[in-house]
């Protein structure tokens, strides 16, 4: 009996030959994902048998359309040969060498339990950027076996959903915590126009994803991480909003803003040059979420203030100490404020607004363009490259569905690093004081304020000076 397979495309080829244990695929609709992932997991129970083969949808109705129904059909001639036998309740197909194909749906948490405890060898998930990163690690525990089979995980994408984030922390950014190893896990970047079959069958989608809105249509069709639907600060631009890092001028003012708790001390250090501009220039992120900490658990507070002070050099002159008001709260056993014991560390911290709808359109005023003293547009805030998790959170944010003007406090781990922005945004923080001026000849120059250069440098590069 012959299993006959339509040929694949290239990007489909890599995805068939991957051997890494976590394998990201996809990027846009229309990659030709969920072909690949139904013959890969066929040619997986055919190769080893015994293995066992789990593929999850989000949904009972996606599941049947994307998997059940081609499924059957695609392996019909096996299933009259009696090569493979369907059984429809328990939605499995059974592999006259043993293999086990199974196929389920996750729809709530309730779902999730009844994979929790399993063993599987291969696990697929479509769609997984629909999926919450705690199911996402309930069932990297269940690949597990002491046979001789592949451990791997396949994983379907598209910019957007729950589990935006995640899926782009660990395959597009590749930011990794302590327990993850980069070499597990490879990302497959598949576009519409690769997908051939599609392209000559069904043209007028390219067309219809040519239509949508304009982040719809970078997320779907361009593969697009940094603009999906839902992303609140729809104005940050990595290409224009992050900057590589360079000396500051010690005149500049700077501050140092954070958001605090056991799962995480999220700190940074910002730079305000004379017209206003800020520069974020130093991130200290670690606690629980992270595995940072005392055995992984978070910072207490005097160990949290120890921390923030070893990031910082000697002699650095910060203007002021931004904290939320919840930091000034009385711990019920101690009767002492987290404010305190920072001031004691000697960080006196000072409050700033809990209003979040005010400091998100802060924060948005400072992330717009402004017009520099050349005459060039240029964002009001830029972000060191260095600062990866302000890089990495801020763009992941989405709107909080019951309070549309409001930032979604889930996933968590995205808001430690835009409230501790918000801070600063939301604050009265003043310019720079500009530069004193230099004397040529008995006569004061001053001399242009965005190089970091003596007078004479400046003359011999032929830049304007003002005599007064």
């Amino acid at each position: 009996m012959t299993l006959k397979i339509e040929p694949p495309n290239e990007k489909q080829k890599l995805f068939f030959a991957a051997r890494e244990k976590y394998i990201g695929y996809g990027g846009a609709r229309g990659g030709g994902k969920s072909w690949a992932m139904r013959r890969k997991s066929v040619l997986l129970a055919l190769r080893y048998p015994g293995i066992r083969v789990l593929i999850l949808r989000r949904t009972y109705p996606e599941l049947t359309e994307t998997y059940v129904k081609p499924m059957r059909g695609e392996l019909a001639e096996l299933i009259r040969a009696k090569q493979v036998r369907y059984r429809e309740t328990e939605k499995e197909f059974i592999f006259a060498n043993g293999s086990l194909l199974m196929l389920g749906y996750c729809d709530n948490e309730a779902d999730i339990d009844r994979y929790q405890g399993a063993e599987y060898d291969v696990i697929f998930i479509d769609e997984a950027t629909q999926w919450p990163y705690e199911w996402f690690l309930i069932l990297t525990a269940c690949l597990r076996g002491v046979n001789e089979f592949p451990k791997r995980m396949y994983l379907t994408c598209n910019p957007g959903g729950v589990g935006h984030n995640w899926v782009k922390r660990l395959f597009i950014d590749r930011e990794y915590m302590a327990n993850e190893n980069p070499e597990d896990y490879r990302f497959i970047q598949a576009l519409v126009y690769e997908n051939t079959a599609l392209m000559e069958k069904n043209p007028d989608y390219l067309r219809q994803l040519q239509n949508l809105p304009e982040k719809l249509r970078k997320g779907w069709l361009e593969g697009e991480w940094d603009l999906f639907d839902g992303q609140y600060f729809a104005e940050f631009r990595r290409e224009k909003h992050v900057i590589q890092p360079f000396e500051l001028p010690a005149r500049w003012r700077r501050y140092v803003t954070m958001d605090y708790g056991l799962d995480m001390l999220a700190a940074y250090w910002i730079a305000v040059d004379e017209e206003g501009k800020g520069y974020v220039y130093r991130e200290l992120y670690e606690g629980r979420d992270n595995g940072k900490g005392a055995d992984g658990r978070g910072h207490i507070v005097s160990a949290a203030a120890r921390r923030v002070r070893e990031y910082m050099p000697p002699g650095e002159r910060i203007e002021a100490w931004l904290a939320p008001p919840d930091l000034w709260n009385r711990n019920r056993d101690s009767g002492r404020s987290t404010a305190e014991l920072f001031a004691e560390a000697g960080m006196v911290l000072t409050k700033t607004s809990n209003d979040r709808i005010a400091g998100w359109r802060a924060v948005r005023e400072w992330l717009a363009d402004v017009v520099d003293e050349h005459g060039k547009t240029v964002p009001r805030l830029r972000i060191f490259s260095t600062c990866t998790n302000m890089i990495r959170t801020l763009p992941a944010v989405q709107f909080d569905e019951k309070r549309p003007e409001d930032v979604a406090t889930e996933p968590h781990e995205l808001t430690h690093a835009p409230d501790a922005l918000r801070g600063f945004c939301v604050y009265r923080s003043s310019p720079a004081d500009p530069p004193p001026p230099e004397k040529m000849c008995g006569v004061e120059v001053f001399y242009d304020r965005s190089l970091q250069s003596s007078a004479d440098e400046i003359l011999g590069l032929g830049e304007d000076i003002y005599v007064v």
